[in-house]
C-alpha cells in the first residue's frame, strides 16, 4: 500500500497527473462548474455530471454514482462534497480543496453582495424582478435535473418503485429523510445479497439512448489511484488539521468574547447545523428559521424567505442561506463594531463552520469508500439510495413549483394523510408563462443554463410578479 508522504503531495515516484489532466485545467473546470451551479443539489449534480463525465470524461458513470451515493449519506451539501471527492480523486488533497472552495466561493460572494444591497435599501424591491425571473429559470433547471438524474438511476422496475415509494413517503407521510435513506439502503442490500439482477450496479445506457461512459474508458480508469487507497496515517493527520480549523475559532470566541456574544452564538449554532444537515437544505431550514427567528431574534420571518430566495437564485449550495442568517444576526447586534463590518465577519464565520466539516467527511472516509467500490452488496444498497433520492428531489421540485407558481397553498387532510395542495385561484400567470418559456428553451431548444437564466432575469425585470 502506498503511503502518503504529506497532506497534498503524491507518493515518491508517482506521476503528478497520470490521467493527463493538469492542475490548471482542473482549476478552470471547477470554476466553470461553480459558476453554473444553480438550481439546488439536483441541478448542481446534473451540471457536474455533464461537465466531468460527459464532456471531460474524467471519471466513469459508476464511479460518479458511487461517490454521489456516499455523499448522500453525509451531513452537509452533497453537491459540494461530491466536488471535493472528485477533485481529490483527480489531484489529491489540493484538488479536493480547490474543487470544494471554488464550489462555494461564487455563491458566498453573490449572497454577500445581495446582503449589502438588502440592508442598504431596506428591502429587495429593487431586485425583486430579477429574483422573479431567475426563479422561473431555476424551476425549469430543477425539473431538467430530475429527468437527467432519474434517467440514469431508475434503470428498472425495482428502482422506479423505490423512487415512487420515497416520494410518497416524504410528500404524503412526511417520513424523515434519514429514515427513507436507511430503508432504501436495507432494501438494496438485501436485494443484492439475494442475487437479484434488479439491484446490481451498472446499466448500459443513458436516458436518451447514448452509451454510458464506463469507468475503464474514463481518463482516471477503473483502478484506485495510489493516493486514494486507505492510509490511516494520512487520514488521521488531515482529520486533525481540519478539526482544528473547524473548532479552534469557536474555542477562541468562547474564551475571549464569552458564550453570550453574537459571534460565539453564531459559531456554535451553525457548527451544530453542520452535523445534522442530512437531506439537503430544505430538511434543516425549518429548524434554522424557527431558532433564528423565535429564539435568537436574528431576523424576521419574511427576511428568512428573502434569504432563501437569494440562495435559490445564486450559484452554490442552497444551504448558503445560512450565511444570510448570520449576516443579519450580527448586523442587528454588532456590539462595538460597525454593523456592516460585524455582519461581514458573521457571514464569513457562518460559511466557515458550515463548510469546513464537509472537507473532513470526504478526506476521512473517501479512501475507504473507494476500496468498497466493487462490493456488490454495497453497490446494491447505494443504487437503491440513489433511486430513493430521485423521489426526494422530485418532492423538492414540486414544493418549489407549488410556492413559485401559486401565491398560496393549503394543507388537506385525507384520513391520516396530510397533503399540501395549491389554491388554484391564486395561480400567478406571470410565473406560469415565464416558467413555461424557460422549460421550452431547455427541453425543446436545448439551450444552455446560463442563456436561460439571463433571458429569464431580463424578462422578470421587465415584468415582475
Amino acid at each position: 500500500m502506498t503511503s502518503a508522504v504529506s497532506l497534498a503531495t503524491p507518493a515518491a515516484g508517482a506521476s503528478p497527473n497520470p490521467h493527463g489532466v493538469t492542475f490548471g485545467e482542473a482549476f478552470r473546470v471547477w470554476l466553470r462548474v461553480a459558476a453554473l451551479s444553480f438550481g439546488g443539489p439536483a441541478g448542481q449534480i446534473a451540471v457536474m455530471h455533464r461537465i466531468v463525465v460527459d464532456e471531460r470524461k474524467w471519471i466513469g458513470e459508476q464511479r460518479f454514482l458511487h461517490a454521489l451515493n456516499y455523499c448522500m449519506l453525509l451531513p452537509g451539501p452533497e453537491a459540494q462534497q461530491l466536488a471535493i471527492y472528485i477533485g481529490w480523486l483527480m489531484h489529491r488533497t489540493a484538488g479536493g480543496l480547490v474543487a470544494g472552495i471554488l464550489f462555494v466561493l461564487p455563491g458566498f460572494l453573490s449572497i454577500l453582495a445581495l446582503s449589502y444591497l438588502y440592508v442598504s435599501l431596506g428591502s429587495v424591491a429593487a431586485v425583486e424582478g430579477l429574483f422573479f425571473g431567475l426563479k422561473a429559470a431555476v424551476l425549469a433547471v430543477v425539473v431538467q435535473a430530475v429527468v437527467r438524474v432519474g434517467g440514469r438511476a431508475l434503470r428498472n422496475r425495482a428502482m422506479i418503485a423505490i423512487a415512487a415509494a420515497a416520494f410518497l413517503a416524504i410528500f404524503v407521510l412526511h417520513v424523515p429523510f434519514p429514515v427513507i435513506i436507511l430503508a432504501a439502503a436495507v432494501i438494496g442490500f438485501v436485494g443484492s445479497m439475494s442475487g437479484s439482477r434488479l439491484f446490481q450496479g451498472g446499466g448500459g445506457h443513458k436516458a436518451g439512448g447514448g452509451a454510458v461512459l464506463a469507468d475503464a474508458e474514463a481518463l482516471l480508469g477503473e483502478e484506485i489511484p495510489p493516493h486514494a487507497r486507505p492510509n490511516l496515517g494520512w487520514s488521521l493527520r488531515i482529520s486533525a488539521v481540519l478539526v482544528a480549523l473547524w473548532l479552534l475559532p469557536l474555542l477562541l470566541l468562547y474564551l475571549f468574547l464569552g458564550p453570550g456574544d453574537i459571534f460565539t452564538q453564531i459559531g456554535v449554532f451553525f457548527s451544530k447545523m453542520a452535523l445534522v444537515t442530512f437531506g439537503g437544505a430544505y430538511a434543516v431550514l425549518a429548524y434554522v428559521a424557527q431558532e433564528a427567528v423565535q429564539h435568537f431574534g436574528w431576523l424576521k420571518p419574511t427576511e428568512m424567505l428573502d434569504g432563501l430566495g437569494m440562495a435559490e437564485t445564486t450559484p452554490g449550495p442552497l444551504i448558503m442561506v445560512l450565511q444570510f442568517v448570520g449576516f443579519m444576526g450580527a448586523y442587528r447586534d454588532p456590539g462595538n463594531l460597525n454593523p456592516l463590518t460585524a455582519a461581514t465577519c458573521a457571514a464569513v464565520l457562518t460559511t466557515w463552520v458550515t463548510f469546513v466539516p464537509c472537507f473532513l467527511w470526504i478526506f476521512l472516509g473517501a479512501p475507504f469508500i473507494e476500496r468498497l467500490r466493487g462490493n456488490a452488496a454495497l453497490a446494491g444498497a447505494m443504487s437503491a439510495i440513489t433511486a430513493a433520492v430521485v423521489g426526494v428531489i422530485l418532492n423538492l421540485a414540486i414544493w418549489f413549483g407549488l410556492h413559485f407558481l401559486f401565491r398560496s397553498a393549503e394543507v388537506r387532510k385525507i384520513g391520516p394523510l396530510s397533503i399540501e395542495l395549491p389554491v388554484w385561484t391564486s395561480l400567478s400567470l406571470p410565473s406560469l408563462l415565464l416558467s413555461l418559456a424557460a422549460a421550452i428553451a431547455i427541453f425543446r431548444f436545448r439551450l444552455a443554463v446560463i442563456p436561460v437564466l439571463v433571458g429569464c432575469a431580463v424578462a422578470g425585470m421587465a415584468w415582475p410578479a
